[in-house]
């Protein structure tokens, strides 16, 4: 069970626009029976291991932009920590009530991508970039048209590094839903160049907020935490073999329709469990 929980991160990691760990903490927590936290901290683990497979793929591929990348990952590794610790302050029913509505929003974006933008649903986020899909980076924000040291520019990106830092060690997404369409409003790039920059991304980030569970944590499920990064290794070699013959507007209304039945069926087990 560990190891499919495993396959199915690295799957929506590779195939979708959100991270993996959107499906891994509803489904540890419903499963499992893991305490809302502890689904959290091994979640990030996972995804980090399984985002780091695809970010070397990237890299072999040239599809990182290591300006934006960077900044945005040393920013979100800064705050992941302090989401981390927002997120043992509150009671696990009202953290996970929070991350159902989150993973609600994320669901009806993906749906609302398939109609609006259905040709960004054909890619994935690890796999070889042609020459036809390479732009050179440009922020939009910059007057000269060229990506450059700017403050408008670079504040945006910092700002936005911290609030996917924040999300991603308070509920343990790894952060693509919201870097992939953050590099498409900032930067005049290709949907190519935004998935495959939001790996690394996801990988330095989800690393940072793993970190910071494990200097908190007395007991971590380092057996758990294993099977389940195989089970994602499997799951982003799987979608890199076949994503390209799979991924399109269709896959990414059968995700977006199971993640809001997997995350509804989650917080209510939660409230049954609460109220016994």
């Amino acid at each position: 069970m560990v190891l499919l929980i495993g396959v199915v991160i690295g799957l929506v990691l590779g195939l979708t626009g959100a991270g993996g760990s959107i499906f891994a903490v509803p489904l540890l927590i419903l499963l499992l029976s893991l305490p809302v936290n502890e689904a959290v901290g091994i979640a990030l683990g996972a995804v980090s291991i399984s985002a780091l497979y695809g970010t070397v793929n990237n890299w072999r591929y040239k599809s990182i932009l290591w300006v934006p990348a960077i900044i945005l990952g040393v920013c979100g590794a800064l705050l992941a920590p302090l989401g981390k610790w927002l997120g043992n302050q509150f009671s696990p029913l009202v953290l996970l009530s929070a991350f159902c509505a989150l993973a609600v929003v994320i669901a009806l974006r993906m749906w609302r991508q398939t109609i609006k933008y259905p040709e960004r649903a054909q890619f994935v986020r690890s796999g070889k970039i042609s020459q036809n899909d390479f732009v050179e980076p440009v922020c939009r924000l910059s007057k000269s048209g060229e990506f450059k040291w700017q403050l408008p520019c670079i504040g945006s990106l910092l700002i936005g590094g911290l609030l996917v830092g924040l999300l991603t060690g308070l509920f343990g997404v790894g952060g693509g839903f919201l870097i992939v369409p953050l590099l498409l409003f900032l930067t005049q790039v290709s949907m190519q160049q935004a998935v495959g920059t939001s790996l690394f991304i996801i990988t330095v980030v989800s690393g940072a907020g793993f970190i910071s569970y494990v200097a908190v944590s007395s007991d971590l499920g380092w057996p758990l935490l294993i099977l389940l990064s195989i089970g994602g290794l499997l799951g982003m070699l799987a979608g890199n073999l076949v994503g390209h013959k799979i991924a399109g507007p269709q896959l990414q209304k059968v995700f977006a329709v199971s993640l809001v039945v997997v995350v509804l069926f989650t917080l209510a087990n939660q409230l049954l469990t609460d109220s016994l």
